[in-house]
């Protein structure tokens, strides 16, 4: 197996690049937490949400499907 070089460009650009794939990396990032919160913490939310409505239901109302 051969060792993968990294493709870096060299010259006046590169501190240009290396902002451009920083800052693509760390939204790369940020978007994938983004999306792991959002799939684990919506159901949570909309039972807080039902739990805080004015009527005041039992969990047990908020989680039954009639």
């Amino acid at each position: 197996m051969a060792a993968k070089g990294s493709l870096k460009i060299k010259g006046k650009g590169s501190s240009s690049s290396s902002k451009f794939q920083m800052f693509k990396d760390w939204s790369d990032w940020s978007l994938k937490k983004a999306k792991i919160v959002t799939h684990y913490g919506f159901i949570p939310l909309i039972i807080i949400i039902g739990m805080n409505s004015d009527p005041k239901p039992q969990l047990f109302q908020l989680l039954s499907p009639v």
